[in-house]
């Protein structure tokens, strides 16, 4: 990497975090700061919040990119989608409005694509030589997709349908909290989706993060799949960790276009 600490920045629908990130150790080089999202997430607000942050953590930066994640589909530089956030972001030039509000360059990316490269190069499939597939069971269903390393940026895979509908209302951890179940009467919507998935992609390996992933003891093993499926290991640090990673790494490939 060009440098070793680089600004990673998570946005998400209650909170802004931000740390300085080590990237030798994948591990927050400074206490992460929380500041809670504008009841009006609009992108000036948001942009406002973060800059904040950068100007919190203004003494331990230099002059590279800073990372920052988003709960939305991102290709080059404009926020196709908006979950969790303002539907003003959606077709925003996010980019450019972050880069005007912060006078510096920044990479952005969508969250779940974040967490995904951080659990690839630090966490439960650090070294992996094959097809991983991260989901994030929350709210929604984030999903990333990383093959042998290289992501395949904005793969909404949360969304696939079954029998006829978009399984993510009924099948994220919010569904489980809405309508009450038990882990073991969650699980066969689990299996649905999962096995859809398997179908779909036959990855080498499946990650599950989010909240709920930390009661993963709970519900992986009801799980019968063909593909290994393990919990995440960075939990809430992996947006953070795999936005500073993402950051660096542009400086590494300036002429590659931005997701």
């Amino acid at each position: 990497m060009a440098k070793r600490h680089v600004l990673g920045i998570d946005i998400g629908g209650s909170g802004i975090k931000g740390a300085l990130v080590d990237l030798k150790k994948g591990e927050f080089a400074t206490d992460r700061l929380r500041i809670p999202t504008p009841a009006e997430s609009t992108p000036q607000n948001v942009a406002a919040v973060v800059k904040q942050l950068v100007d919190h953590f203004a003494e331990g930066l230099d002059d590279g990119p800073i990372g920052i994640t988003i709960p939305a589909v991102v290709t080059h530089g404009v926020t196709r989608t908006a979950a969790n956030i303002d539907k003003s972001w959606i077709n925003a030039p996010a980019e450019r409005i972050f880069e005007d509000a912060l006078g510096r360059d920044i990479f952005l990316v969508n969250d779940a694509d974040a967490a995904g490269v951080a659990e690839v190069h630090y966490g439960a499939a650090k070294g992996h030589p094959g097809l991983v597939v991260l989901t994030t069971l929350g709210t929604g269903i984030g999903t990333a997709v990383i093959n042998k390393g290289v992501l395949v940026p904005n793969v909404e895979l949360g969304h696939i349908e079954i029998n006829g509908a978009d399984c993510e209302p009924s099948t994220a951890a919010s569904a489980r909290e809405r309508e009450g179940l038990t882990f073991e009467q969650w699980a066969p919507r689990l299996q649905e989706y999962y096995s859809r998935l398997e179908f779909y992609l036959w990855p080498d390996l499946i990650v599950v993060g989010g909240g709920v992933s930390k009661n993963s003891d709970k519900f992986l093993p009801l799980l019968k799949l063909n593909t290994p499926i393990v919990p995440a290991e960075l939990r809430n640090a992996a947006g953070i960790v795999g936005a500073a990673w993402l950051a660096a790494d542009r400086l590494k490939h300036p002429d590659v276009l931005k997701t």
